[in-house]
């Protein structure tokens, strides 16, 4: 299995969904982007660790770390190794002196733990290549060139679309959505049209 190492690049406020945010991963070898929806705890818990923040009290992923240290549990690395119906699929690798094991978790506690543990992030190259938004802005589909002109068609789409009408564009009107979305870092919008092209793509 081919490995991709990831860095977590930020979270972004959802602009549609309430308490709900956009984790957004980068390739580190690469210009793709994975946003990730996440709930506002999980949010909240990786927030904090990239700030560098120490609340009063530990939180659930401050109190996990603490209690692996205490009894020389060591967090190796943790990987995104399934993409099912729009959910990403992670594991844990763990190590404690003796053996290593595999734990199955959320992808949003599995990047809370690695920020606490300062281990390294990974995903294959099947999932980066279904999931991940290519950042090249210069790059448009030859579909948009009009006949006899170098100018390029303009796709006017509001920005409230919603996931009913993803469908009703065509897919290379979607690909300049995309583009545009992830320009915007509308990392949530992003993922929504994202998931429209994978599930055409599949059928």
């Amino acid at each position: 299995m081919s490995k991709i190492r990831l860095n977590v690049l930020g979270i972004s406020y959802s602009q549609t969904q309430t308490g709900a945010y956009a984790l957004v991963l980068a390739e580190e070898d690469g210009k793709r982007r994975i946003p990730i929806i996440v709930g506002g705890f999980e949010a909240q818990a990786i927030a904090i660790q990239l700030e560098g923040l120490k609340p009063p009290r530990p939180l659930t992923h401050d109190l996990f770390h603490n209690f692996a240290q205490t009894f020389n549990i060591n967090l190796i690395e943790v990987i995104i190794h399934k993409l099912e119906e729009g959910v990403f699929h992670s594991k844990l690798t763990c190590n404690n002196g003796v053996e290593t094991v595999e734990i199955d978790t959320r992808t949003s506690d599995a990047i809370a733990l690695a920020l606490r543990f300062k281990c390294p992030i990974y995903t294959t190259s099947e999932i980066i290549d279904r999931a991940g938004i290519v950042l090249d802005f210069e790059q448009e589909s030859d579909e948009y060139t009009d006949a006899g002109s170098d100018r390029k068609k303009e796709v006017e789409i509001k920005d409230d679309i919603g996931e009913n009408k993803l469908s009703d564009l065509k897919t290379a009107e979607l690909n300049q959505l995309l583009q545009q979305a992830v320009k915007d870092e509308n990392y949530e919008k992003a993922s929504k049209i994202r998931d429209e092209i994978n599930r055409r793509e599949a059928n």
